[in-house]
């Protein structure tokens, strides 16, 4: 073999390894939710316990990110890969043999932490690895389909694995994952820089940045239950702006590498890109915790029938952003692909705000889903293009970390603003009718907001 295709099968052999290690990110974000109540019976749990196996993880994961991010740009990208994913792993490894409630909750919130670690660095191998234009748009392109892959996969997951085996093989299935993966990663995948004189690590800004993110998420999720005026969203909420505020002075003042450093904002695309990618991340994230629960209690799906009804959002998304997103990038100004798919999933999206409860799955859910799912395979790798363009290599994983946690914390605060407006409607369906509502009319500011991006194109 030529040097050359020895370099290209090892690319593809990295970039197979990295989309792995990043569908088991995504996974576990949603793949416990079919298992709830088998788990709430195992271990004796009630319901305020269970919310708790679920934002244990995703709290810690966008918390955390930030510091994950800054980690692959001091310690090599395949010292900080394999750390995420060896801790991911004995974390799922702990979960799946829990015989406590406070077991398994900790041991979620410790795979967060690695998957905070894991993720900014798949992104991180991809960015230095593949070259810009065509052949890293193409990497990226695998790798945000494989996203996407993973968040429906988790349903589908989650309701195969509970049904046929047991809810402790939603977790057990990461081990041999991430065994084999971090074999693969050691052979392959190359250590990347580490700095010779590395600066001590920001940790109390990582402390700051997670507790002022998960104060302000729960602040919001309390105001479903409490009301906006109640003392404990009031005080949630001035704790996690004053923990924030705290961190940009720590990390402006205090610090010489921060996990995020200023000159990234002085990056047009990194300020405006992120910003889309807050407001895109509050509707994409979840659209699917309202459309599994419109399916389960107005449709009457089985937990297995809803995960099959999922299959055609992946199989659009995933061959639109493989196969012609990556082909118009080449032809079309990355702004107006993102603003054009907006405006396509917002429509999707207020096509799917009228579902009834004698709606057929071909009209209720599948051709909406047909519609939104086009409009979100064509905007997702146009961002990420976008946050990551003109980024040094020595920043590439504190913006790819700023990046993830964009997308998780608008998630996180869209779902719950979401809630707390839907749980105002007069019956169950107008509730999720009005969440998809507020959807699209997201989606179409985030059209606008797409505009304001410098222009960018692929070029061969």
């Amino acid at each position: 073999m030529t040097r050359s295709s020895i370099r290209d099968a090892n690319s593809t052999v990295i970039l197979l390894v990295v989309c792995a290690a990043q569908f088991m990110v995504v996974l576990d974000v949603s793949v416990v939710n079919v298992g709830l109540p088998s788990i709430r019976d195992a271990l004796k749990l009630d319901e305020s316990d269970l919310q708790w196996i679920v934002n244990a993880y995703a709290l810690t994961f966008a918390g955390f990110l930030l510091l994950g991010g800054r980690l692959a740009d001091l310690y090599g990208h395949r010292r900080t890969f394999l750390a995420g994913l060896l801790l991911f792993s004995g974390a799922s490894l702990v979960g799946g043999l829990a015989d406590s409630g406070h077991l398994l909750v900790g041991a979620r919130a410790l795979q967060g932490l690695g998957a905070a670690v894991l993720a900014p660095a798949t992104l991180t191998i991809l960015n230095t690895r593949f070259l810009d234009g065509p052949a890293r748009t193409r990497a990226l392109a695998t790798w945000t389909a494989v996203g996407i892959a993973g968040g429906t996969a988790g349903n589908l997951a989650g309701g195969v694995l509970t049904e046929f085996l047991t809810w402790r093989s939603i977790l057990l299935i990461n081990v041999p994952i991430g065994v084999v993966g971090a074999l693969m990663a050691l052979r392959y995948v190359p250590p990347g820089k580490v700095r010779s004189m590395r600066p001590r690590l920001d940790v109390p800004g990582a402390i700051l940045a997670t507790g002022g993110l998960g104060a302000l998420a729960f602040g919001v999720a309390q105001a479903a239950r409490l009301g906006w005026g109640s003392p404990v969203t009031l005080g949630c909420m001035a704790s996690g702006a004053v923990a924030l505020a705290a961190f940009v002075v720590v990390e402006t003042r205090t610090v010489n590498v921060p996990l995020i450093p200023m000159r990234l904002f002085r990056n047009r695309s990194v300020v405006i890109g992120n910003g889309v990618m807050l407001f895109a991340g509050a509707c994409l994230n979840p659209m699917w915790f309202f459309l599994t629960l419109s399916m389960q209690n107005i449709l009457h799906y089985s937990p297995l029938q809803t995960g099959l009804a999922f299959l055609p959002h992946t199989i659009v998304a995933i061959a639109v952003g493989m196969g012609a997103t990556p082909w118009l990038m080449r032809r079309i100004d990355g702004r107006v692909l993102i603003s054009a798919g907006s405006l396509i999933a917002a429509l999707g999206f207020w096509w799917q705000a009228h579902l009834e409860t004698g709606s057929g799955y071909l009209l209720g859910i599948l051709l909406p889903a047909v519609v939104f799912s086009i409009g979100s395979g064509l905007l997702n790798t146009p961002i990420t293009a976008a946050v990551l363009s003109g980024v040094d290599d020595d920043d590439a994983g504190a913006a790819s970390g700023l990046m993830n946690t964009t997308k998780q914390v608008g998630g996180a605060l869209g779902l719950a603003v979401l809630v707390t407006l839907s749980s105002t409607s007069p019956t169950v369906l107008d509730g999720y009718n009005r969440a998809f509502i507020l959807i699209a009319v997201v989606m179409g500011i985030v059209a606008f907001m797409a505009l304001a991006l410098p222009s960018h194109r692929d070029r061969a």
